[in-house]
């Protein structure tokens, strides 16, 4: 309705606060999906898709009656082809839509508990590394991990060094698949992830690092790594990987990941003292 208005009458309309702010919500919607999209096999597809509109376009004004014909019949189907190769893209975009705007109204897990649960992670991880045996430990957030809990070997048990270092022997029966962390504790070991369908990734990170990718993907979970080839470590979240950490790095790197605030940052906002208001300042001078 908008577009069929007077050029002059157009401007006007556009300039109205409804207008701007409709033109501002698609604007960012583009956005985010084209951000979303940017990097992943999910851009070729939609760039075919893309193509594939403009030929119909095309069609249709050139007057070419039959391959209109055709594409007019495949674009009954375009909905459900969309849905097919975009799940995981929609699922990931539902579920950081999801995070962003129930955060208000729901209690955060992530950083909870403190910066010193999560140093257990970090020795282990150390240790591993030295002896060059594969790990990888993912940390639950927001997003629940229930079903891959239920298809590992359940622990529920305190999260420590000992644990993890066991868990991870070559000769434990557990050692083979990822060991979750829910919250304080570890809730399963010997869990199956799904593998990351990026095929842009470099041939040197193995299934760890592809699981590790894949099932922070999916949610909102961070992973941390252990290659049993060169022992580097590494930690994965939302997709992204950062390899060749040290201990001091790996710490910063998860607290930084689950926004935990440090604890002597924590000490000083407990010691820093408050601020005399004004009727005090006036009992002490006199």
């Amino acid at each position: 309705m908008l577009l069929q208005l007077p050029y002059t009458e157009y401007l006007g309309r556009l300039a109205e606060p409804r207008n701007i702010a409709d033109v501002v919500i698609v604007f960012l919607l583009v956005y985010a999906v084209l951000k979303l999209v940017r990097g992943t096999r999910a851009a070729p597809m939609a760039a075919a898709i893309g193509a594939f509109a403009l030929l119909y376009w095309l069609a249709v004004q050139q007057d070419l009656g039959t391959l209109a014909f055709i594409l007019r019949g495949a674009l009954l189907y375009i909905g459900v082809a969309i849905i097919v190769l975009f799940q995981s893209e929609i699922r990931q975009a539902l579920i950081t839509f999801g995070n962003r705007f129930s955060m208000p109204f729901a209690r955060r897990h992530h950083g909870q508990f403190g910066e010193g649960v999560y140093d257990e992670v970090v020795l282990a991880a150390t240790t591993l590394s030295s002896t060059k045996t594969g790990a990888l430990i993912v940390i639950e957030r927001n997003v629940g991990l229930k079903n891959i809990i239920d298809g590992g070997v359940k622990l529920d048990a305190e999260l420590s060094y000992d644990l993890l270092v066991s868990i991870f022997n070559p000769e434990s029966p557990l050692h083979d698949g990822a060991v979750i962390v829910r919250r304080h504790r570890v809730a399963a070991a010997s869990c199956f992830l799904p593998l990351t369908l990026n095929s842009r990734l470099s041939r040197d990170l193995g299934t760890r690092h592809r699981a590790a990718l894949g099932v922070t993907e999916d949610t909102d979970a961070v992973a941390v790594v252990v290659s049993e080839e060169s022992g580097l470590i590494s930690i994965v979240k939302r997709g992204e990987i950062k390899r060749g950490l040290d201990g001091p790095k790996l710490q910063a790197a998860i607290s930084q990941a689950l926004e935990i605030v440090p604890r002597r940052e924590k000490v000083k906002q407990i010691e820093k003292p408050a601020e005399p208001d004004a009727d005090t300042e006036e009992v002490a001078s006199l």
